[in-house]
């Protein structure tokens, strides 16, 4: 029992730490976490985007459910293995079989080719649809965030050129009542006399 506890554990911090090296192109951080229950998604920030997939509280301290059945490579004996092996018809380098030379030379690269196309078609949850999801309602908050700063800026541009004309039609302090009687300045055209 206590094998088993272990290797749920050791597979559940796997597979929330492999997603975890997942970045775009623009550098935001991602961060992916598995919620059960009713627990709280963590709030995203400015620098990191929470992505939270969430399953029934039942399954929180159970193997996870992608590792309690499985038609994978690691459960099929190699006695059977072997036998799917010696039934290949191709033969020679690279061929994955036990007859020419250099046959066995495949069977790595055919694994790894199978283990790929398992986890490209695993009914996981897929955290990438979910990041894209987060990132789009990401972007939707800052296109609004945008226009309301905006329209913060351009009223107070306004209230200022409104202040600006204000000053400027204002008389000067001591010319209130005495602008007719105020002396005319110089005309800056005329030649001075001498």
């Amino acid at each position: 029992m206590k094998n088993l506890l272990a290797a749920s554990l050791l597979a559940a911090s796997t597979m929330l730490a492999a997603p975890a090296a997942a970045q775009d192109e623009a550098g935001d951080k991602v961060n992916m976490v598995i919620i059960y229950g009713d627990d709280a998604c963590p709030e995203s920030t400015e620098d990191v985007i929470n992505v939270c997939a969430r399953k029934a509280e039942g399954e929180r301290y159970r193997i996870p459910e992608n590792l309690r059945e499985s038609d994978s490579g690691e459960n099929v004996a190699w006695a059977e293995r072997v036998e799917s092996f010696e039934t290949v018809g191709a033969f020679g380098t690279l061929s994955c079989s036990p007859a020419g030379a250099g046959g066995v030379t495949g069977c790595t690269q055919e694994m790894i080719n199978a283990a790929y196309g398992e986890k490209g078609e695993s009914k996981n949850i897929r955290f990438g649809q979910l990041i894209e999801e987060a990132r789009a309602e990401r972007l939707a908050e800052i296109d609004s965030d945008a226009a309301e700063e905006q329209q913060r800026v351009e009223q107070i541009e306004r209230e200022y050129l409104e202040r600006l004309e204000k000053e400027r039609d204002a008389p000067l302090p001591g010319d209130e009542g005495n602008a007719a009687d105020a002396e005319p300045l110089p005309d800056p055209n005329a030649t001075p006399e001498g």
